[in-house]
């Protein structure tokens, strides 16, 4: 393969060489370690979820709803100001300003349509954006009927935390301070999620440990997401694909704002604390933007 001296060659995760434009060697070198971390860590605030159903006597409904609408205001903020921009000046580059705005916008909404093609396939009576509360731990105990509706409910939440972490491990490779807001935005996100996987699974069996393992396991799906997501990306990366990419995951983060975030948020507490969260989350988004990156 040719390459001029902007490229340089690197041994992918096949075990072949591949040559790759500098500014994604990185990917190969330390910045892949904190990414996958941030990764991990946003995935396993499902268990954080778990805990909190399992120790607190009732949920804080204002905190949870005002802390889902905040997480929504950051995805929000971040894909449209951040990633949908860095994406259209990218592919610009690469293919003029009309193609380059195309390929953006035909990028997006694939985004978008993943998800909810992903989302769609979730039964409805096992979806996890139905909200849980820790008081139904309480209710109930003992029910059988209840261990298929969590487990489908953890692989759901599975399938749904696969594109999340690659979107939190691409944002990161590129752009550590964008990607921590990411990651804990997700993080927020997850908490709800581990609730609802870990209410029905403690029901049926009685048992916290298998409630809060499957809660666990659940949230393993998005480093895995960002680690299969490397492997298969980085012998193909190039500017077309990294803005394909970023223009991809704003349309995920903002169907999963949309369809997931501000509804449970609505769900939990009144209206207005989640629009107060959302607008917060958008201005302290703003503000570390303009501060750190």
């Amino acid at each position: 393969m040719f390459c001029s001296s902007a490229c340089h060659s690197v041994l992918n995760p096949s075990g072949f060489f591949v040559s790759l434009p500098n500014r994604y060697i990185r990917m190969e070198e330390h910045n892949i370690l904190i990414p996958l971390l941030l990764t991990l860590g946003a995935g396993l605030a499902t268990g954080i979820g778990s805990a909190i159903a399992f120790f607190a006597k009732r949920t804080n409904k204002r905190l949870l709803s005002f802390s889902l609408g905040l997480s929504g205001g950051v995805m929000i903020y971040v894909s449209f100001v951040e990633l949908f921009q860095q994406a259209n000046t990218t592919l610009s580059a690469e293919w003029g300003a009309h193609t380059g705005v195309i390929v953006t916008v035909a990028s997006f909404f694939a985004g978008i349509l993943l998800i909810g093609v992903i989302d769609r396939l979730v039964p409805s009576i096992e979806n996890p954006h139905e909200a849980h509360r820790v008081e139904e731990m309480d209710h109930q105990p003992h029910n059988p009927r209840l261990m298929r509706m969590g487990v489908m409910t953890a692989l759901a939440i599975g399938i749904h935390n696969f594109p999340e972490g690659i979107a939190t491990f691409t944002s990161a490779v590129d752009n550590m301070a964008l990607g921590v807001a990411i990651a804990v935005a997700i993080a927020i996100h997850n908490i709800p999620e581990g609730i609802a996987v870990s209410v029905p699974i403690y029901q049926a069996t009685g048992s916290r440990k298998k409630a809060f393992c499957y809660s666990f396991l659940s949230g393993l799906a998005e480093p895995l997401g960002a680690l299969l997501g490397w492997l298969v990306l980085m012998p193909i990366m190039s500017d077309t694909v990294f803005g394909m990419i970023f223009a991809g995951v704003a349309g995920i983060m903002v169907f999963i704002s949309f369809d997931e975030l501000l509804p449970a948020a609505r769900e939990y507490g009144e209206h207005h604390l989640s629009i107060y969260g959302l607008i917060s989350g958008m201005a302290v988004m703003a503000v570390s933007l303009l501060l750190f990156i």
